[in-house]
């Protein structure tokens, strides 16, 4: 079985491939001090109950965004599931995707794997909207090149930014509001960044649209991105495993 942990901002995905789907799927806060040990514990209590066991684990690849967390999640590999982990990044990982910027190194992990997940399940040049910490717009060409994008704060950050900078503004839940105008400060605040996001992410996919005359494919993904389904009208699907494709189909290229 193939272990597969991608760790963004906010939180850590571990996933489980059997060789025919993913089994399961957990998520942790992240958290770049909490240690290998700390890692086995909790991930020991969750394989258990689904009858599953460290020694099932043959593969492991790790993708960070937090370098400080890859040094537990590498000894977390190493000590707990006697593997040795494939690192997305380190020079003798080949994504097989090309990064068309003066500067690769600048993109992310996660963008990277997205774009390997996406070139391998759509057809055509693909723009890719992951709603995370950040909300990142990245461009995928014909051939699966990573050629850029748009970086904006994700929802939940511009949510926790209006609370914490108004004193009277409460935290609130996200979530589809019945009206645009809102008849009190809760329904306003909802419709604010709920429909403020959807005009985001739909403004900036006209705009991507009418720089590039490509016919795009539009991929939503990421932790929020289902909030947006049936109310963005530039989104064409929305697949949550986005990522984690990504991931198999690398360690699946370099581990042969």
């Amino acid at each position: 079985m193939l272990m597969v942990i991608d760790a963004g901002n906010t939180n850590t995905l571990f996933a489980i491939h059997d060789g025919e789907k993913w089994a399961v799927e957990w998520r942790i806060e992240t958290n770049d001090g909490r240690t290998a040990d700390e890692y086995s514990v909790w991930l020991y209590h969750l394989m258990m109950m689904q009858d599953l066991q460290f020694s099932d684990i043959d593969g492991c690849i790790i993708s960070t965004v937090v370098p400080q967390s890859l040094f537990h999640m590498r000894n977390l590999a190493r000590r707990y599931l006697d593997v040795e982990p494939m690192i997305v990044g380190e020079p003798n990982v080949d994504l097989g995707a090309k990064v068309t910027l003066a500067n690769p190194k600048e993109v992310g992990a996660d963008r990277l794997v997205n774009a390997v997940g996406a070139h391998e399940k759509y057809k055509g040049p693909l723009i890719l909207v992951d709603s995370g910490t950040a909300t990142t717009f990245d461009i995928i060409s014909e051939n699966g090149n990573f050629e850029g994008g748009i970086i904006a704060p994700g929802i939940n950050l511009s949510l926790r930014a209006l609370h914490d900078a108004a004193a009277k503004l409460p935290r609130v839940a996200i979530k589809k509001p019945n009206n645009v105008i809102g008849r009190n400060t809760v329904e306003a605040m909802q419709s604010g960044i709920f429909w403020g996001y959807i005009s985001l992410i739909d403004g900036l996919i006209q705009r991507i649209q009418a720089e590039d005359a490509r016919k795009f494919t539009v991929i939503g993904t990421g932790g929020v991105a289902s909030l947006f389904e049936g109310a963005s009208t530039r989104i064409d699907a929305y697949d949550s495993h986005l990522t984690i494709d990504g991931l198999m189909l690398i360690w699946q290229k370099n581990a042969t």
